[in-house]
């Protein structure tokens, strides 16, 4: 019988098979223990385990060919061992608070609300310190530069001095950058795709680990000062949740602290964990955006799998703290005042032009749409090609850290040259506007950071002002620079924003992917909100009588939306994430279309970003839909379940337990009651076997007398010494692996009793459900594996979260398909 390993977590598919490449593999039920003998499965012999497969069915086993880089993921399990260990420790608990009013539960709620309280705040100071990092960085860089240029035109330094200097800026806080991905690879990138399979219950290693935070923030502040096109707001989405994780946990193995477990131990789950990195996710957008109800929503509707009431007012309250810390340190020079509007809203402050009526007319709404659609094809395209390119740095720069090492260096050259060459293709010197009387306070301050770049007192450079900047004054300029009719002597024309849009965005798709920490939402709301100003300047243009059309600041603002729209794929979140940088109300109705027909658009031809880099790097992700092959064909569990189960009885040798655990790498273990046919008795975890052979807790060889085959003989009685439940989860989650344990000789043949460890009442599906019931039931719950049965309760096969990926369901299908021909 040719058998599958299942993969990680459970095993996976062996790729023995004979030259035609698929394998007949037929099975059966021998619980009779002469069966057993001849078919060299014995439980008592040098054999670890049972297998059983699919009883009175055949399948087609397709040889797999496809290497992925997924062999390592393991899924989270957010369902507990209901166990006899840990019924009694949840006794213990109940016992304790008869007749108490300060009972478990309400000191439990306050740790975590406390708990909750302190990520807010943590979050909130993270971004605090890596704004004011960034924006020194970046004075001391321009300032510099500026002065140096102003200097080459007078003559007093030779010529290309600026140059030179800001490609060592600019290299340099680039290989710092850098650095810290080469200490920590898995701080590169934004960390929201890592962050949403995390949520999603795949265990991605060293995600939220405290390292991992201090080169994600230390790498972002570099990286978004090196000048290269990225954001800190995907980082601080993922800063937030490995704040959220660590808080929770009270433990890093970093700098090794390590609380009482007492203190923490109803927070060490993984069940646990993942509402707190669900809460940090949303107070990591709210630190970016000051957005906290946008924070909330991103983590409901990008994040987690599983969402319930109880973590909405707890993502809220997280957002609260922090938005309210963020709040108070922008204040600090006027704590007993009232607070400047700018420090409210991320994009300033939006005021409606025409008085009591709005900023646009209703027949806009259609252009708006129109943008949208544009932007969704923008999106597209950005998508498309950074997908390409990620392909060809996963073959010839990924492997290797010192070829990404001079990709950084090599990309931030090219940034730095054509972000210096092309404020010096736009010669054109633009007068300041000489009337400021009907200008607000927030446009006279934008007009002073406008960018001279070699032009004379008086005048600025339309390109430079837009990169010889910060991304952020750059996206207050394009929104708030008013333009009424065909006058744009004090606003940025068309050949600018066409000369500054078009490489910018290129640029932001060739640096996505590079070995910095970077984020992707300013760079595609600056070339959104360039591409937005655009249309709407040549549309005044169209006009001539002025009042038409709305202000180029709306249209910059619907570009922006539209751009990001088609590159992430948001809506609901990104819509109340604008709103509420904007603070202005009347835009809900013209986001909320331009997102939908951004988002619309862009599925047409792919999918969303972080979704492509999720399915680039194989991480086996649960879509909230069921596989639409599954839709479309008729396929049961039974079709797409792994049939090599590893089966132990309910008392075994410890020797046959460590031999099961050395020979695969399954982690669940189904236990079956051989006195009553091999029906399922419970399962036991990987975990919980090495915890138990590590502290030998086994009895002694004589332990058991008589045929103990029969399963008759072994009474109530405990057969070893008895490990307590907190015992077992005290080191979660770095579990003792089988390399740990010191299995001696003489202890091979003692008894290991598993049936107070047993998880009794595991989730199970019979073999003629439907996939998509199947797919509903895991992913909803969580579930690390899902134990297969027949309607005599007896275990035929195990599925785990990547029997459910389309490809498995396709290659499953195609089994059947295979063996009704064979």
């Amino acid at each position: 019988m040719a058998t599958m390993d299942a993969h990680p977590g459970i095993g996976k598919r062996d790729d023995e098979a004979p030259a035609n490449g698929f394998v007949r593999v037929q099975g059966h039920y021998n619980y009779n223990d002469d069966d057993f003998n001849s078919n060299g499965n014995s439980f008592d012999g040098d054999h670890s385990s049972m297998e059983t497969t699919c009883r009175n069915n055949t399948y087609m086993v397709s040889k797999s060919t496809s290497k992925t880089n997924s062999k390592n993921i393991e899924s989270h399990n957010y369902e507990p061992d209901e166990s006899e260990v840990w019924r009694a420790y949840v006794a213990q608990q109940h016992f304790r608070n008869r007749g108490q009013w300060w009972t478990t539960g309400k000191r439990r709620a306050l740790k975590r609300w406390s708990l909750t309280f302190l990520v807010g705040v943590v979050q909130a100071l993270i971004a605090y310190f890596a704004n004011m990092a960034t924006k020194s960085l970046n004075t001391r860089k321009f300032d510099h530069v500026n002065q140096l240029l102003q200097d080459e035109v007078t003559g007093d330094v030779t010529e290309g001095s600026a140059f030179l200097a800001f490609l060592l800026y600019q290299t340099g806080f680039a290989v710092l950058a850098a650095v810290f991905v080469v200490i920590e690879p898995v701080s590169a990138g934004s960390g929201i795709p890592e962050i949403k399979c995390y949520l999603n219950g795949i265990d991605l290693p060293r995600v939220v680990r405290v390292r991992t935070l201090i080169c994600k923030v230390a790498g972002v502040i570099f990286s978004v000062a090196a000048g290269l096109p990225v954001g800190k707001e995907g980082p601080m989405v993922h800063s937030g949740a490995v704040v959220a994780a660590g808080i929770s946990q009270g433990r890093t193995k970093c700098w090794g602290v390590d609380t009482s477990f007492s203190k923490y131990s109803d927070f060490r789950n993984e069940r646990e964990k993942r509402d707190f990195v669900a809460c940090g996710a949303a107070a990591g957008v709210c630190s970016a955006f000051s957005a906290p109800i946008g924070g909330v929503l991103f983590s409901l509707e990008e994040g987690a799998s599983y969402w319930s009431t109880k973590l909405t007012w707890r993502a809220f309250f997280c957002a609260m703290i922090t938005l309210g810390t963020l709040y108070s340190l922008k204040n600090l020079d006027n704590w007993w005042g009232q607070a400047d509007i700018e420090n409210l809203f991320s994009f300033g402050e939006f005021n409606s032009i025409s008085g009591e009526n709005s900023n646009f007319s209703v027949w806009e709404l259609f252009l708006f749409i129109i943008i949208g659609c544009l932007g969704g094809l923008i999106g597209a395209c950005f998508n498309a090609a950074n997908e390409h390119l990620t392909i060809w740095r996963m073959r010839n720069v990924n492997s290797s850290k010192f070829r990404r090492f001079l990709e950084v260096i090599g990309v931030s050259m090219l940034v730095t040259c054509i972000s210096f060459l092309l404020p010096l293709i736009w010669q054109r010197c633009t007068d300041l506007p000489d009337d400021m009387a009907e200008m607000t306070n927030q446009e006279k301050n934008l007009v002073d950071l406008l960018v001279p770049f070699r032009c004379e007192s008086g005048k600025y450079n339309e390109v430079a002002s837009l990169i010889f900047t910060e991304p952020d004054i750059a996206i207050k300029q394009l929104f708030h620079f008013q333009e009424g009719g065909e006058d744009d002597s004090s606003t940025f024309s068309s050949a600018a924003l066409f000369l500054f849009f078009l490489p910018y965005i290129s640029l932001a798709a060739v640096v996505y992917g590079i070995a910095v920490p970077s984020g992707l939402f300013v760079p595609s709301l600056l070339s959104g909100a360039a591409f937005g100003r655009l249309c709407g300047h040549l549309l005044h243009k169209l006009d001539h009588t002025s009042g038409t059309f709305a202000d180029s600041g709306t249209y910059a603002l619907m570009g922006a939306a539209a751009v990001l729209g088609g590159m992430a794929r948001m809506t609901i979140s990104l819509t109340v994430i604008l709103l509420e940088a904007t603070g202005d109300m009347q835009y809900v109705l013209p986001l909320m279309l331009t997102l939908m027909a951004a988002r619309f658009t862009g599925n047409v031809f792919n999918e969303g970003l972080y979704d492509i880099h999720i399915h680039l790097k194989n991480i086996p992700f649960l879509e909230a839909e069921v596989p639409s092959v599954a839709e479309r064909h008729e396929i049961v569990a039974g079709q797409v379940m792994s049939t090599d189960v590893k089966c132990l009885r309910p008392v075994e040798r410890a020797g046959i337990v460590y031999d099961l655990l050395s020979s695969c790498k399954h982690g669940c273990f189904p236990i079956v009651d051989i006195s009553s046919g091999g029906t399922l008795y419970g399962t036991a975890s990987r975990s919980m076997l090495c915890t138990l052979l590590q502290r030998r807790a086994f009895g002694q060889p004589d332990a058991l007398s008589g045929d103990f085959n029969s399963g008759k003989n072994l009474g109530p009685r405990r057969l070893s010494p008895l490990v307590q439940w907190d015992t077992i989860e005290r080191v979660f989650p770095r579990y003792p692996t089988v390399d740990d344990i010191n299995m001696r000789s003489s202890d091979r043949e003692c008894w290991l009793d598993l049936r107070p460890y047993a998880n009794t009442a595991p989730y199970t599906i019979n073999e003629t459900a439907s996939i998509q019931r199947t797919y509903r039931l895991f992913r909803t719950l969580g579930l690390r594996h899902l134990c297969v049965v027949n309607h005599n309760n007896q275990v035929v096969g195990i599925i785990t979260r990547k029997d459910l990926l389309p490809g498995s369901l396709s290659e499953s299908l195609m089994r059947g398909r295979q063996a009704h021909n064979f």
